[in-house]
């Protein structure tokens, strides 16, 4: 038994798989590149490690792709045969245990093990960010904050991971509507931390949902070290920074980032088409002729209709395909969601039935131009779609889609509605989206048509 850096003891036997195992902590924190190379020597070294086998699948299965899906039953029965070969500790044996729910569609049961290891080893920072990744992808954003406040206490000033777990902190708390303790958490860990992307961009975050787009370029403005190290993670802190300038209204800018940093690599990670999806329809809205860059976006995401993983990546590839006019895997997709929807195992069916079901029709009809239609089903999914995972800024896209849609079909105080909603869930601020909105809704009234809105 070896301790790793974060002061834990793991079934390790040689300096060299040790010191790699360091690697694939740390560079998890980080979002590293290099992560999985530091993985890939530790079972190299070790190849009876149950808990490296352990991790790999759980990496596997937080990618969200169903491709990825047999990797990860590889790795379980690498970790099960492992643990017959030599004995683990219980701790180890939980991360195993996270692992098999995972892959019995209970992310929401992994958590209860992850959790499990915290209580009795609080200060192991991977089982908090599994944690923390984990019901990141379910959107519970308050369970996110508890479990980070509950194992804070533990963490000594100097240990290895408390950067990290400030950035982790800063998140939940931005995404808990508690901004100004969100930034100052986020700054303390990028102080302790220099290559925490995931607190750098949790203050970025804060700017977004303040409506403070200057302020969010200038805390980005100089810190590109903080993310260049990154995994595809560093796409998306160039995404924020294309959300500043287009509430600015730089749109060469939005454009130059989505050129050479944010679609630069064209992969089909469902997290890079998010990324894009949501960037592009942001831009229509404002009514900016995005050229042909939905085309190779509806290419990737017509491949992905099948894979029902998340249903949070799933609205994103409705966008490219809606986006492009592709009515037939537009269709596609919308069935596999109903029929996933029906299935009776599982947490993806639940998520899948609401709000995908409703979200996703919601979409199509925009797409074709059926606004009235659409502005009801994405009405109908507003209360749910906190389930689908990822962040505010994120579904913020699908908030948009809502409020143009009613804006088209003429549905004005509606669409107040929301955008006073939407007003509180950011401690009183508004961007310039919902300002010019607000200003349509003005202008149709003084002129006594509800339907004078223009759809652009």
């Amino acid at each position: 038994m070896k301790q790793d850096v974060f002061g834990q003891m793991n079934t390790l036997n040689q300096p060299a798989s040790v010191e790699a195992w360091d690697g694939v902590l740390l560079g998890f924190m980080a979002h590293a590149a290099v992560t999985p190379q530091h993985l890939g020597k530790v079972l190299e070294l070790e190849p009876d490690f149950a808990l490296g086998h352990a991790v790999k699948g759980l990496f596997m299965v937080l990618l969200g792709r169903r491709e990825m899906i047999a990797v990860a039953a590889e790795a379980l029965s690498a970790a099960n045969t492992a643990m017959e070969r030599q004995p683990v500790s219980a701790r180890e044996r939980l991360y195993v245990e996270a692992l098999g729910l995972y892959m019995a569609d209970l992310p929401s049961q992994a958590i209860q093990k992850f959790e499990e290891i915290l209580r009795a080893h609080p200060t192991d920072t991977l089982a908090m960010k599994l944690s923390h990744a984990t019901r990141f992808v379910l959107g519970d954003s308050q369970g996110m904050r508890r479990s980070i406040e509950r194992v804070m206490p533990a963490y000594e000033p100097d240990h290895a991971g408390r950067g990290y777990l400030l950035g982790c902190h800063s998140f939940a708390l931005e995404e808990t509507g508690a901004y100004e303790k969100a930034e100052i958490a986020g700054r303390q860990a990028l102080w302790m931390v220099s290559d925490d992307a995931w607190g750098l961009h949790a203050v970025a975050h804060v700017h977004e949902m303040t409506g403070n787009a200057q302020l969010g370029l200038d805390w980005l403005a100089g810190r590109e070290d903080a993310w260049a190290h990154c995994n595809n993670f560093r796409y998306h802190v160039w995404w924020h920074k294309a959300l500043m300038h287009l509430d600015l209204g730089q749109v060469d800018q939005v454009m130059a980032l989505y050129d050479h940093h944010i679609r630069q690599d064209k992969t089909d990670d469902y997290r890079d088409i998010s990324n894009a999806t949501s960037l592009l329809s942001r831009l229509e809205l404002e009514g900016v002729d995005v050229g042909n860059r939905w085309e190779e976006l509806a290419d990737l995401s017509a491949a992905r209709t099948e894979d029902g993983c998340l249903i949070f990546a799933d609205l994103h590839y409705l966008l490219a395909l809606t986006g492009d006019n592709r009515s037939d895997a537009t269709a596609n997709m919308l069935q596999r969601i109903q029929n996933d929807a029906q299935r009776n195992q599982g947490d993806t069916p639940i998520r899948m039935s609401d709000p995908g079901i409703a979200a996703a029709k919601g979409l199509e009809a925009f797409g074709e131009g059926l606004y009235g239609q659409a502005f009801d089903y994405l009405s109908n999914a507003r209360g749910g779609m906190q389930l689908a995972g990822g962040s505010h800024a994120q579904r913020d896209v699908f908030e948009r889609i809502t409020i143009d849609s009613g804006l088209r079909a003429g549905r004005l105080d509606a669409v107040e509605r929301i955008l006073d909603d939407r007003r509180a869930k950011r401690a009183g601020g508004e961007d310039n989206y919902a300002l010019a909105r607000r200003e349509l809704i003005e202008a149709a009234r003084d002129s006594g048509d509800a339907q004078s809105v223009p759809a652009e």
